[in-house]
């Protein structure tokens, strides 16, 4: 019976077997419409990993390369490891008892808060030594009426240095000023004056040692 259909209805069947080859080919595009996307989303992604392995490369290159350069100093950390800072004892002939522990917590405080070296009681890579030569006031301006109406006070250091590692040593003076009014007491405003000698100092030094290499 399909036979006699199909003779008698020959442009039908015709048809039918058009429309399924269209079924069928029309199926085809989606299919490779599917591949090339998941191929563009597969290169995609290792574009991006290889961006992260470099970017990843590229920042432990600088960090190995980058051995010194530590909050402002210029230390070689893989040759100066440590440094000896001996007590600097307050031999002025005038001078406030409180400020030698002052100047010594601050010397050391101040490398081992800017610095990643060791702090050593002897044999240290780098070593500072000296002295609190002196501690003075004098008048520094006079008023109208003829009397002094600032007071300036000063102290000054003697350091010793050397670096055990490549042989350099020096001995240096260091002295610091402020001032005061002169009807001001000293007592009264010592302590914060002192202070601000101290930082000065300290600073003085710690540039002279390991930011001027």
């Amino acid at each position: 019976m399909a036979w006699i259909r199909q003779m008698l209805h020959p442009q039908s069947t015709s048809k039918k077997s058009r429309q399924a080859r269209a079924n069928a080919t029309s199926v085809k595009p989606e299919a490779s419409c599917a591949q090339p996307s998941a191929a563009r989303a597969r290169t995609r992604t290792r574009s991006y990993n290889i961006i992260r392995i470099c970017c990843l490369a590229i920042c432990l290159t600088l960090s190995s390369c980058i051995s010194y350069k530590f909050t402002g100093t210029s230390i070689n950390y893989d040759l100066i490891k440590t440094i000896q800072i001996d007590n600097v004892p307050n031999r002025a002939p005038y001078g406030w008892a409180p400020m030698e522990a002052m100047f010594n917590n601050k010397l050391q405080d101040l490398y081992a808060n800017q610095t990643r070296l060791k702090l050593v009681k002897r044999g240290g890579d780098l070593q500072i030594a000296g002295e609190i030569t002196g501690y003075d006031q004098f008048n520094k301006s006079i008023s109208a009426d003829g009397y002094s109406s600032q007071v300036q006070l000063r102290m000054t250091v003697n350091i010793r240095f050397r670096n055990v590692k490549t042989n350099e040593s020096w001995e240096k003076q260091f002295s610091a000023t402020t001032q005061y009014d002169s009807n001001q007491q000293l007592s009264a405003v010592q302590e914060t004056l002192v202070n601000e000698m101290v930082k000065d100092l300290t600073d003085q030094i710690f540039n002279a040692t390991v930011a001027d290499w």
